[in-house]
This record gives C-alpha cells, sequence and structure tokens, in this order.
C-alpha cells in the first residue's frame, strides 16, 4: 500500500509540476502580451509620406502625387478636423482631405533668366488605392525651370516626427529632399 502511495503522490507532483509550469508560461505570455500592446497600437503608424513631383514630358504639365498610408491620413484627420472622417467611404471627406495636404504644400520655380515664382498647382482630386490615399495636383510645366524650393507641411503640423518624402523626376534624373525636424523649406537645382 505504501508503494501505491508514492506512485499516485509522485504521479500527483507531477501533475502539480506541469500544472505550475504551464500557469508560470501564461503568466508570463500575458505579461509579455501586456507590454507590447503600446508597441502595437503605434506600430501601424508610419508617420512618412512620399510626394512624386513629376515632369510629365507626355502631357507638358508638372504632376504632383501625395500618397499618404491610409492609417495615418485617417488618424491625422480625426485629429485635425476634431471628428472621425470616412475617408474610405466619403469623397466629400477625400477632398477635405486633399485640401488640407494642398494648403501645406507648395512649390516656388526659378527660372533660367533668375526670377522666381510660387506656381499656382490645379487640385485634380483624391483618391484611395489599397493601403494608401493619394492627393493629386498639376499645373502646366515651364522648360526654363531650373530650381525648386518645396514647402511641405503635410502632417507635420499633426506629428513632430513625420517624415515627408519629395522625388522630383525630370528629364530621366531624380532628384530627393526628406523633410524632418524642423525643415518647412527645402530646395534642389534641377540639371546640377
Amino acid at each position: 500500500m505504501k508503494k501505491a502511495m508514492k506512485k499516485v503522490t509522485k504521479k500527483t507532483m507531477q501533475r502539480q509540476m506541469r500544472k505550475n509550469s504551464c500557469l508560470k508560461t501564461t503568466r508570463l505570455m500575458t505579461l509579455l502580451l501586456l507590454l507590447a500592446l503600446p508597441l502595437a497600437s503605434n506600430a501601424h503608424q508610419q508617420k512618412s509620406a512620399v510626394t512624386r513631383i513629376l515632369f510629365n514630358s507626355y502631357t507638358g504639365n508638372i504632376e504632383v502625387m501625395h500618397r499618404f498610408f491610409m492609417h495615418d491620413a485617417e488618424h491625422a484627420a480625426s485629429q485635425i478636423f476634431g471628428e472621425r472622417l470616412a475617408l474610405m467611404e466619403s469623397a466629400e471627406s477625400r477632398e477635405l482631405f486633399g485640401n488640407y495636404v494642398i494648403n501645406r504644400f507648395a512649390i516656388d520655380a526659378t527660372y533660367a533668366n533668375g526670377e522666381t515664382d510660387t506656381l499656382d498647382l490645379n487640385y485634380v482630386g483624391a483618391e484611395i488605392d489599397g493601403q494608401f490615399m493619394w492627393v493629386y495636383q498639376e499645373i502646366a510645366a515651364d522648360p526654363e525651370i531650373t530650381a525648386l524650393a518645396i514647402v511641405n507641411l503635410a502632417l507635420r503640423d499633426v506629428w513632430a516626427d513625420q517624415i515627408n518624402l519629395v522625388n522630383i523626376e525630370r528629364d530621366g534624373e531624380i532628384y530627393s529632399l526628406t523633410f524632418t525636424g524642423s525643415d518647412e523649406r527645402l530646395g534642389v537645382e534641377l540639371g546640377a
């Protein structure tokens, strides 16, 4: 009978040890999950945007295409306008966000004769493509443009760590400007 009790006691102890081990593992996983939640909630915010300025030789226009991560655009729009905007569902909301973007973006062009002028970009529209929100502008291109100065404050008034990359494409060349920190206006010589 003592042998039987020892076996039961041994089996009971083994079960209890496994149970304690599982409990410790569960507690550890729960703790790790709780620690990771703040990181996961911010992980989907990219806080970066890309603008492409294309001197399109086929259309004769300078085409400006602003690309934002959809989640960033929706999150920022709710902060900017004080209410949640349904950018996915509402063309009116997309236009409102598009107007916000174009009011925080400008191009000053310098011409071969040394004159400088702010380009009066036309708003073309906004659309959603997958995980991105696009805002479009354009203006007739002038072949005498030799340099550009860009202002790109979109979402930078919402998040101090927002990064805006601007790629300018002309005659097969690509020029890049990166807006970070306190950058408000950056310039580039074209053809240099």
